[in-house]
Parts: C-alpha cells; structure tokens; sequence
C-alpha cells in the first residue's frame, strides 16, 4: 500500500523524508511527491516512478523548511501520473494532504464540492480529503475542529496526514496504519516503523479513529469525538529497522537465502505462545484458518499437516472471501489469522467478523506490534526480521516452521530436526548455478504450470504465485490428479512445467503425471531428491523428513523466479502493479 510520512524537527524536512520514503518503498512505488512549509507557504514537488529516480528529476531533497510530509504511492483511483501522485494541495493552496486508503463515498463528497466551487485537478480519492479540509477550516479557523468535521463525513479506511500553512500538522487514522515516531527534537508520522527507525525507537501505534494535532514538536492525541486519549510509548526494535541488502544485489535474494536461519529462530520470540495455541487447537469447537496470497498458501499447507498429523481438521478460508459468507464460521471457535505484517486488511476484517462470534484468535505474525498483534488471543511471532522484497519468501518458511511447531506439540510421537533441516536448505544454497541455466529457458516462455499432489500442491500452488510476482509469466498450478480434467489440453512444445515430485507417498503417482505430460512434448522442471529419465531440467532437494518437503520445494522455485526475473530484466523487489502489505480491501 502506500507509504506516508510527516516530519517537525529542528532538521531540514525534505532529506528526511525522502530517506524515510525510500526505507517504506515496498509499500508502493508508481510515484512520490514532499511538500514543505517555508516562508513562501508550501512548497510542492512530485513525479512518477522511484523514489531515487524522482528526487534526481526534481530535487524532492532540497525543499527548504523543517516541517513536511511526503508519499510513495500504490494506484487505487486513477493513473499513475504527476497530477495523480501525492501530496495533493488542496484548491487555496494553504493544506496539502497525503493519504493511504480508499474513500467509499468520494464521488458523493466530490460532487458536493463542486457545486460549491471547489475544482479537482487529480482522478484521485485523496485530492477530497484536501478540499474537505480547506471548507471545514475556512469556516472553523480550527484544526481540532477542522479535523472533526472532516472525518465525520468521510466513509472508508483511510490514514492521512495533513499539513496547514501556519505549520500545525495533524493526521487521523481510520483503520489504516498510522505510528508517531516521537524522537528528543523532532516527531513523526509514519506508515510504518522504517519511517523513522533511523532517528527514533519510540513509538505511539495510534488507534482507529483517533487523530493526532502536531506543533511545536509537541502533539495531544484525541478521538474523533474530539477528547484526549491517553497514549502509550512503544520500544521499537532495531531489527526492524535493520533494512539493508549488504552484499546482495536484491532484497529478495537476500531474503531467500536468510531461510536457514529463519528455520532456527522462527517463533522464538513466543515459545509460550505455540504450547498455548496447541491447547486452543485441541479442544476446539472448530478451527479455520485465514489469510491472503502467501500467508493462505502456508492456511493450505496447515489444513493437510493437521489433518495428516494429529487427525485435527481446519478449514482454510481466503480473507477476503470471508466478509461475503461470515455464516461459514461457528460460534465459540479458533481462528489462525496469518499476516507477515499484521496489516492486511483483509485479514484484519476477517478477525473482525470472528471475534463478534464470540472465536478465539491465534495471531501469527511478523511484527509484534501490528494490528493483527493487538487482536490475537494467542500471538506467535515470525521472528524472519524485516521482509522487504514485495514476492514473501521468508516469511513463509517462518509461518511454515510455526505451524510445524504446533503440530509438534500436538502429537505425542513427532520430532522435527530442525538443526540438520536448516544444514540441508544451507547446503542446497551453495550451489545454484543449475537454477540460473534453467532460468535462461524460461525468458521467452509464456506459460508455465507446476504440478504438485497432496501436502506439495498448495507449494505449486505458491510457486506459480512467485512466478507471477516476480517474472510476470502467465503461472498456474495444477493438482497432479486432475491433469486428465482439462489441464492436459494446455500441454505442447511452447510450455515448460515444473513438477514437484519429492520421495513421498504422491512420487509414483506424480512420476507417472510427468510421463504424460512429456508425451505431448512439453518440457519437464523435476523438483525432487530424486532424478528421472523423464526431467529434461532436474532441480535437487534434499532428501529429508516428508513433513518438511514443502519448504525444500519452495525455495529453490523462488530462487528460479528471481533469476528468471533478473534474465527478464524486471525488479524481483518491486514487481510491477503490486505492494506489500496491501492495507486497503
């Protein structure tokens, strides 16, 4: 989603923005704009693409002032064009806003406002807000007041940040993510922790439906009724602001090859946690399990370890589907809500709908102090440390290695080595030069299916989401039994199909699949410990525990959609169209 942020200090703004802009780029990047105070009133500078690649355009740094508030933007409403970038002053030029989020009732407001007299030079939502702001203030020549009046016609989920041109600084979150860094001469306003982590580990995560009025670098916090809330001041980890590539040439290679790791240390933050979520689990009503993209992927891997470990069944549900069938769930019962960031909000929806049915929720998540946190029963934590390659990779293996943890507690006879599995996935990393020739192949392809049979087809399922992120070629996964319903039509010379064939009870089956894929003359990527006549690629995992085989399966296949990327000339940490952490529905 889109990245805002909000300075007053003793420092120039606009370096500090546009450093802080960079570090929260991963949540959108079609455009970037800053706005400071100065004596001539507000200053303006926007463009689309990068970060960098704006600031060395337009000098987004050299914006005098030190109050300002600047913006990355994912498109929601309208273009992604200069007019529709962020920040957006409003007609007189005395406020200018940056805004996450949709506003649902925008065409309503937009037409009111125009019939007053208010003209729009952007097809965003957003440019409302600053227009709206500039009415209420005209006839209240009063922030808090201004403030009230705005939010209590605006519908939707929404964080912004809004600047005057007397230098006060306010911003209101409604559901979106909004976090006070508060620092010894200089406050923020920030999306996200990276926001400021370099200056400041003090943190205020605001609620929903509070606002914040900012002066002076002194600030009160109040509800939308307009009365003071009492705040709380969060220490921030550092490693969360430990976002660098090092030597890597991308995060996302980086983030790949930290797994071995992230296999040892996911959930140590929480050991308690995963004994008190086994209890939950067991003496469950009924579990479901939720979450979006990759973090639904690791819901359908649980539902069949569950199943086949511990006879405990769960019912994977996609985030956003469960607003539309809330009669699904049960009263008085689990839900494991799974989000890397703990901001999704469809899954922040889907708790939303659960708790009101009286069900317990087992939070797994990355960052300890997230909405998502807040929300859970019982909270496990990651602990992969901060993720920024849009495509998760990490993260996965970390809910992956949580979940194995809980079915672990739950049955009496299962003991995972994760020791000698974190050695294996170290040693299979040592060598990839087989995955950069066979990405070499995949340049010109238009198609590519990955075939996978019981706990291994939710990985085909995954890997084709990889593909896709980061290649941009037309991926899907196939369950291996239903190849002859259809998916059999789609094989010929021009495709390429990955097959996930590891040593465990699907391998002759999934062999057999294989062969009558070949058949057809399509080319074979054999994902398995192992090696077949049949495989014209062969990608080798090692051979270990059948329980651990998805998170073997995986990360070679990110490691083949990175290097594809990389021969396709595309970003594998910022694919085209896409964010991380998508904070609107």
């Amino acid at each position: 989603m889109c990245s805002i942020i909000g300075y007053s200090g003793n420092e120039i703004a606009a370096p500090i923005i546009v450093k802080g802009l960079k570090r929260m780029e991963y949540r959108g990047y079609d455009s970037v704009g800053v706005a400071t105070e100065s004596e001539n009133g507000i200053e303006l500078k926007k463009g689309t693409g990068k970060v960098n690649e704006v600031n060395s355009k337009v000098q987004l740094d050299k914006l005098p002032g030190k109050i300002g508030i600047g913006h990355t933007r994912w498109a929601t409403h309208g273009k992604v064009t200069e007019l529709n970038a962020h920040p957006h002053p409003s007609n007189s030029g005395k406020i200018a806003i940056v805004h996450n989020g949709i506003v649902e009732n925008f065409e309503e407001l937009k037409k009111q406002l125009e019939e007053e007299g208010y003209n729009f030079k952007s097809e965003t939502d957003s440019e409302i807000i600053a227009n709206l702001l500039q009415k209420n203030y005209e006839s209240t020549k009063n922030v808090k007041e201004t403030i009230m009046k705005t939010v209590a016609v605006i519908k939707g989920h929404y964080a912004f940040v809004a600047m005057f041109e007397n230098g006060q600084i306010a911003a209101a979150r409604f559901h979106e993510p909004l976090i006070v860094g508060v620092g010894q001469e200089n406050i923020f306003l920030s999306s996200d922790v990276l926001g400021f982590i370099e200056y400041t580990d003090n943190a205020i995560y605001m609620k929903s439906g509070n606002f914040i009025i900012l002066e002076n670098k002194e600030f009160e916090i109040l509800d939308f009724n307009g009365n003071k809330i009492k705040h709380e001041i969060t220490k921030v980890s550092k490693e969360f602001g430990d976002a660098y590539k090092g030597d890597y040439a991308h995060f996302t290679l980086k983030e790949i090859y930290e797994q071995p790791d992230v296999i040892l240390k996911a959930g140590e933050t929480t050991v308690d946690g995963i004994k008190d979520a086994a209890d939950l689990i067991k003496n469950a009503k009924n579990i479901y399990i939720t979450g979006s993209g990759t973090s639904y992927n690791s819901a359908l891997i649980a539902k069949q370890i569950l199943s086949k470990y511990v006879k405990i069944k769960a019912e994977p549900i996609i985030a956003s589907e469960l607003q539309f069938a809330p009669e699904t769930i049960e009263e008085n019962s689990v839900l494991i809500a799974i989000s890397q960031s703990g901001e999704s909000a469809d899954v922040l929806e889907a708790v939303r709908i659960t708790k009101k049915l009286n069900c317990k929720i087992i939070s797994i998540v990355n960052l300890l102090t997230s909405s998502l946190t807040r929300k859970g029963d019982i909270v496990l934590g990651m602990n992969c440390g901060p993720e920024i390659g849009v495509a998760a990779t990490k993260s996965f293996t970390a809910q992956l290695i949580l979940l194995y943890k809980i079915v672990q507690k739950l049955g009496e006879n299962i003991t995972i080595g994760f020791e000698e599995f974190s050695i294996s996935i170290s040693k299979m990393l040592e060598n990839t030069n087989k995955i950069q020739e066979i990405a070499k192949e995949l340049k010109e392809v238009s198609d590519i299916y990955i075939l996978g049979r019981g706990i291994n087809y939710p990985i085909a399922i995954e890997s084709a989401l990889k593909l896709k992120e980061l290649t941009y070629i037309h991926a899907e996964g196939i369950p291996g039994g239903e190849l002859k319903h259809g998916p059999l039509a789609l094989m010929d010379t021009d495709v390429f199909v990955i097959v996930i064939n590891p040593n465990d009870s699907t391998y002759a089956d999934t062999l057999t699949s294989a062969r009558e894929i070949k058949a057809r003359g399509a080319k074979i990527i054999g994902v398995s410990d192992i090696e077949s006549d049949v495989y014209d690629y062969w990608i080798e995992i090692p051979k270990i525990s059948e329980i651990l085989y998805p998170i073997s399966e995986i990360i070679p296949i990110q490691l083949l959609a990175y290097y594809s990327a990389l021969e396709k000339d595309t970003d594998p940490d910022y694919p085209r169209n896409l964010a991380k952490s998508v904070t609107v529905k």
